[in-house]
């Protein structure tokens, strides 16, 4: 059975709303009978429809599911019609909904897929990857589509869905990651917050993650995937002493991308919003509540959608360095680095920067970028006690160490993320010693911007002193670069740290 569903853009409500279509309705369920549409036991019903150009950005389709349905199938597909070089051609996300309903962090949320699958199911005892196991029950149920962009010719869809007849299954209790792990005691722990698997658009395991991640030499990683938290429970096994595996979500607005990183397991951030709908407070908060931090991800990235445009005052941390360094990374490290001056005269708090790799897939590496975080122990707790205090540097891979501290004329020192409580006109020495960067730069970088730069040895190995006076520099932080690569800019990054503030508070 079809149905067409025409769309006129008087319809809709605009595009931060929402719409419902007409609900797809089946037949209850009778022992031993065939179905229409499918084989003894199932039932087909298949919605085609066209979406305008200036459609809301959900669009929801009821489905009526009756009781004994064992398991729901859904498959959709969506035209690409040519566009003029420069617009934006169709792109439309998929995701589903229970009989809980649609609303905003509200009960009902199964799975959310994106654009990475054509097909999901879900039954009691398994689901597709992005969507989570669990009883079919009786009730409306939402599949939502999520025209991301829509050619001026609009989008024309097609939607089957499928129900099974038969016996529910039983639901397995998630098994989740431990919060410890074994560590080192207070030390310098490596990690990679900002990972994609098979459970959303990535093209890797779990079990090819964590593999990637030793040899990385990390210790900790968090599980980020798009929209949906149907990863947290797809680590067992996965984990050791060794490494430390945090729950987290990447909340994939139509207007940026921000890491919950280290949530609850299980603890779905909802995403359907917009910057004008001011709300991100609200989920923010909901960030906190979880156990996580809030982190805006690649803030000015090129692709459609994801230039972070929330603003900062609801974030713990931001990601400065995506994947391998480039022009973009160098616009958010600037932004960030004008944000550190008001915190330098006590006038705001400041956002630690982090680095994360992003990696969806072969060739991207894991632990390219990788933050290294000062924690009193490898635990989910102490890890975000670090990362939000701001005790990290940045490296692009674990051959990469070093180490920043900055001492006064009267034997205080202190380190990255800290102050320095000394008098403006007090000599202040900084001394940085790194390895593992051949051919790269040193410099140190304060809120007049980078006042001493010096190459290392060949080896990439070595020590950097530099003095100054808080009058002369609110902060010191430290840069290591590799040569540039793209006229006028400086060279990609090596490593980088957080930095220190010099002089007393006010």
């Amino acid at each position: 059975m079809e149905r067409r569903d025409v769309l006129r853009l008087s319809a809709v409500a605009g595009a931060t709303g929402t719409l419902t279509l007409g609900r797809v309705s089946f037949a209850e369920a009778v022992p031993g009978g065939g179905r229409t549409g499918g084989g003894p036991g199932e039932q087909t019903r298949r919605v085609t429809g066209h979406l305008p150009a200036g459609a809301p950005d959900f669009v929801y389709l009821p489905v009526e599911v009756p009781r004994g349905v064992r398991e729901i199938a859904v498959s959709y597909r969506y035209d690409k019609p040519t566009v003029p070089e420069g617009t934006a051609g169709n792109a439309c996300d998929i995701g589903i909904f229970d009989e809980r309903g649609t609303d905003l962090g509200g009960a009902g949320f199964r799975g959310w897929s994106g654009g990475a699958r054509a097909e999901f199911f879900l039954r009691a005892d398994e689901a597709t990857p992005g969507y989570l196991p669990g009883p079919v029950n009786a009730g409306t149920w939402h599949i939502a589509l999520g025209p991301y962009t829509i050619a001026p010719q609009g989008l024309s869809y097609e939607v089957t869905v499928t129900l099974t007849h038969g016996p529910q299954g039983r639901t397995p209790p998630p098994v989740h990651p431990p919060e410890r792990a074994r560590g080192r005691g207070r030390a310098w722990y490596r990690g990679d917050s900002h990972l994609h698997s098979v459970h959303s658009d990535g093209g890797r395991t779990p079990a090819e993650i964590a593999a990637l991640a030793r040899a990385a030499g990390l210790d900790f990683l968090t599980t980020s995937e798009h929209n949906t938290t149907s990863a947290h429970r797809a680590w067992d096994g996965l984990w050791g002493d060794d490494l430390l595996i945090l729950t987290g979500e990447e909340v994939t607005t139509r207007n940026g991308h921000v890491l919950a990183m280290g949530t609850d397991p299980e603890a779905f951030i909802d995403w359907r919003y917009r910057a004008r709908d001011n709300a991100f407070g609200k989920y923010a908060r909901a960030i906190r509540r979880a156990g996580g931090l809030v982190i805006p991800a690649h803030p000015h990235a090129t692709c459609i959608g994801c230039n972070w445009k929330f603003g900062l005052n609801d974030a713990d941390a931001v990601e400065v360095w995506n994947g391998p360094y480039t022009p973009d990374d160098e616009v958010t490290l600037a932004e960030w680095d004008n944000t550190l001056v008001a915190h330098s005269q006590g006038r705001a708090d400041w956002l630690p920067a982090v680095g994360h790799s992003d990696a969806h897939r072969d060739p991207d590496v894991v632990g390219l970028p990788q933050t290294v975080v000062l924690a009193d122990d490898l635990s989910r707790r102490a890890l975000l006690d670090g990362v939000r205090a701001g005790r990290v540097w940045i490296a692009e891979s674990s051959k990469v160490d070093l180490a920043l501290s900055v001492t006064g004329e009267r034997g205080e020192h202190t380190g990255i993320g800290e102050r320095l409580a000394v008098s403006r006109t007090a000599k202040v020495s900084a001394r940085l010693t790194v390895s593992g960067v051949p051919g790269c730069t040193v410099s140190f970088v304060t809120d007049q911007g980078r006042l001493y730069s010096t190459p290392l040895p060949p080896s990439g190995e070595g020590t950097v002193s530099w003095q100054t006076t808080p009058d002369h520099a609110a902060y010191i932080r430290a840069e290591v670069r590799h040569p540039p690569t793209t006229p006028g800019l400086p060279g990609p990054m090596a490593a980088m740290t957080n930095p220190v503030f010099l002089g007393r508070r006010g």
